[in-house]
């Protein structure tokens, strides 16, 4: 009962007199306003995670803050919260121009983010907005939206676009988010962030969230952050304890084959499969589909509305298989997801870490399953060493894949 705020009022036309309502007391405990109580009951928010316990009230302190924390952390409501309490405090909403800038490296963490805001809109009494921008549809109607917005989601490019064409005007913004700011920097949008820094306010609330602490995330906190507080949870790698990983030796000729064993002898229900190439992710579902395997590809050569359209699919359970290049690597949460298939590895072992760390998440346990050629073992081996788990292999020369 220490987690739980139990508040009665008076109901007149009930035989007890009173209605029992449980909000989460530890939200309030950290600075989180009353209004936020009925929303948060009602998404399941018991108690805060340890990102978001400690990042929301050094935001509400109005201090920059550098956090770095892993997907599925609870990430995006840490400064999604915080921030619309002081939009509602402040009674920001009655200018044209955004007042918070969140910079988000692809389209899908782009609709995530706004997602999660939206939730919480109904909290607040002074009809403050929130708008997703970027590329992919058209711009058109981006610039109609863009009419009055208090909340501007984008990724770097669209919005510059959108600024050349004098849809919108940064002067205003007084809080930026950098979220996934590692993945902004090696998806090669550190000029187009440099040029958007130039059109903010110098006086302004800064907030940077990254899965890792790289050196470029470290120089660009030194350019961006003024007096940062530094809060680091739950660090990529810790969590890798909840996720079973096994590792097959495969020819490249049998790797198709065997992936489609895996599939079908394991009853796997929702996989997300990666590769390294929009090619190869349309090569593989259709060969996955011309098997009787429901799947579907997803990458950054397809329309946006086609890509939301295959993920929700994916989401709701309805697409058994997905076959994704690694943007949805990073920063994209999938409730639920019993594994994650390497059909081919990632550069980085980062990216493998990011990739795996797909399922497993929120407590619950994963599989994380990769098929390795005679020429990708060496590459294992330094993933394996760099995260520090040694990965159990099977021969697959053993396995009857007649018939798959």
């Amino acid at each position: 009962m220490d987690r739980l705020l139990v508040l009665k009022s008076t109901l007149g036309s009930t035989s007890c007199g009173f209605i029992f309502i449980i909000l989460p007391i530890q939200f309030t405990h950290i600075g989180l306003a009353p209004f936020f109580s009925k929303s948060l009951v009602h998404f399941d928010f018991v108690e805060p995670t340890p990102i978001q316990s400690a990042v929301i009230p050094a935001i509400l302190k109005v201090k920059d803050v550098l956090g770095i924390a892993k997907t599925g952390s609870g990430k995006t409501a840490a400064f999604v919260l915080p921030i619309l309490q002081q939009l509602e405090l402040a009674q920001i909403s009655q200018h044209r121009d955004p007042s918070v800038l969140v910079l988000v490296p692809t389209r899908e963490l782009a609709d995530q983010v706004t997602q999660v805001f939206r939730k919480f809109l109904p909290s607040l009494s002074s009809g403050v907005s929130c708008l997703a921008v970027y590329g992919g549809v058209s711009i058109n109607t981006q610039m109609q939206a863009l009419r009055r917005v208090d909340v501007l989601v984008a990724t770097p490019g669209r919005l510059l676009d959108l600024v050349e064409k004098n849809a919108v005007r940064l002067s205003r913004i007084q809080t930026l988010v950098l979220d996934e700011a590692d993945k902004i920097l090696s998806l090669g949008f550190k000029e187009e962030v440099d040029q958007l820094l130039r059109l903010l306010p110098v006086k302004r609330q800064n907030l940077l969230f990254s899965a890792t602490l790289s050196d470029d995330v470290s120089v660009m906190q030194r350019v961006i952050l003024q007096d940062p507080q530094v809060l680091q949870v739950d660090a990529v790698g810790e969590s890798l304890q909840q996720i079973h990983q096994q590792g097959y030796f495969v020819s490249v000729e049998r790797k198709g084959v065997l992936l489609r064993y895996l599939i079908k002898n394991e009853q796997l229900q929702q996989v997300l499969v990666f590769v390294s190439s929009h090619k190869k992710a349309d090569n593989v579902a259709a060969k996955l589909v011309k098997n009787k395997i429901n799947a579907c590809a997803i990458h950054s050569k397809m329309g946006q509305n086609v890509r939301r359209d295959v993920l929700k699919k994916f989401k709701d359970g309805h697409l058994a298989v997905l076959v994704s290049t690694d943007i949805l690597a990073r920063g994209i949460d999938i409730d639920s997801l019993s594994c994650v298939i390497n059909y081919e590895l990632p550069r980085s072992p980062k990216d493998f870490i990011h990739r795996i760390g797909r399922t497993g998440r929120a407590g619950s346990s994963g599989e994380a399953i990769s098929l390795i050629t005679p020429n990708e073992e060496h590459h294992f081996n330094v993933i394996q060493k760099k995260m520090g788990q040694r990965v159990s292999m099977v021969q697959s020369e053993g396995l009857d894949l007649r018939g798959y």
